[in-house]
C-alpha cells in the first residue's frame, strides 16, 4: 500500500486499537464528525493509521452522532525509517506546534523539547501536560493527512543534561550553529540526533557540553533561520541523504 493510493480517501487515527483485517474499529465523537463534515456514507472507502507502522484499508459501516464504526478489509505494515531524532527547543506555542506538525510530516523518529538557558526568557511557552496533549493532538493530525505510518515519539520536557545523555548512543550528533560547516559537507549515518537552539541560539556553556559529547556544529546556508524552520530544514536534509545512501548500497 503507497502513499499514493490512499489520496484519495479520508483518513483516521485508530488510537490504541490495533489494525487487522477482518476487524471493526470504533471511533469515537470526533471521528464521527470528521466523517460527517467529509460528507462520507455507508460502505464508502477510508483509511486508518495507528502510528505504529500500520495503515489499513476499509468501509464505513455505521455512522452515529457519537460514533464512527470501520470494518478493515486491508492492513499494510511498514518498516520504520532510520532513527532521525529532533531536539526542539521549548520556545513559542504556536510555533512549536507548527513545527511538530512538520517533523511528522517528514518522519521524525522522536520530537523531544528541550528547556535551553534562553527558552526561559519565553513567554507564553509550550511545555507541560496539557502543552504535551495539544501537541499530540496535531502529530496525529499531520501523521493522518500525511498518509504517514511511523507517529514521532514525545518524550517529556527534557534538561540539557538528559538530552545530551539520551543522544549518547547516535551515531551522528549535529547542532545547528550559523558559524558551523555546511550540514552536506560530512556524510550522515543513522541514528542521527538533530539539536536545534531557542531564539537568540544556543549559549557557549551550552554548546561546550554538546561539543563534549560528540556534537558537530553544522550550519543550513548564510541566512540565520528561526527555530521551527531550522528543524524542519535540517530534518528534511538527513532524510534526504540517508535515503540516497540507501539507494548507494542497494545499487
Amino acid at each position: 500500500m503507497e502513499r499514493d493510493d490512499l489520496a484519495p480517501l479520508a483518513g483516521f487515527f485508530s488510537g490504541d486499537q490495533p489494525l487487522a483485517p477482518g476487524t471493526t474499529l470504533s471511533l469515537g465523537e470526533e471521528a464521527a464528525h470528521h466523517a460527517r463534515v467529509r460528507r462520507l456514507e455507508m460502505g464508502e472507502p477510508v483509511f486508518v493509521a495507528d502510528g505504529l507502522g500500520a495503515r489499513a484499508v476499509g468501509r464505513i459501516v455505521r455512522l452515529a452522532k457519537r460514533d464512527l464504526h470501520i470494518a478493515l478489509e486491508r492492513v499494510h505494515r511498514s518498516a520504520r525509517l532510520p532513527d532521525v531524532h529532533i531536539l526542539v527547543p521549548i520556545g513559542d506555542r504556536d510555533r512549536m506546534l507548527w513545527c511538530a506538525e512538520k517533523c511528522t510530516e517528514l518522519g521524525a523518529t522522536s520530537w523531544a523539547p528541550v528547556m535551553w538557558n534562553r527558552s526561559r526568557s519565553v513567554s507564553p511557552r509550550g511545555e507541560g501536560l496539557a502543552f504535551r496533549a495539544r501537541v499530540r493532538t496535531r502529530m496525529t493530525s499531520a501523521l493522518v493527512q500525511s498518509h504517514g505510518a511511523w507517529l514521532p515519539q514525545l518524550p517529556d520536557d527534557a534538561s540539557i543534561g538528559d538530552a545530551v545523555a539520551n543522544a549518547s548512543r547516535d551515531a551522528t550528533r549535529l547542532v545547528l550553529d550559523a558559524s558551523g560547516p555546511p550540514i552536506a559537507r560530512d556524510p550522515i549515518v543513522a541514528p542521527v540526533t538533530i539539536a536545534v537552539g531557542p531564539e537568540g541560539g544556543i549559549e557557549a556553556d551550552e554548546l561546550r557540553r554538546l561539543s563534549d559529547a560528540r556534537f558537530r556544529p553544522v550550519s543550513l546556508g548564510a541566512n540565520v533561520l528561526r527555530f521551527e524552520t531550522a528543524a524542519v530544514a535540517a530534518l528534511a536534509f538527513v532524510r534526504a541523504a540517508l535515503e540516497a545512501s540507501l539507494e548507494n548500497a542497494n545499487g
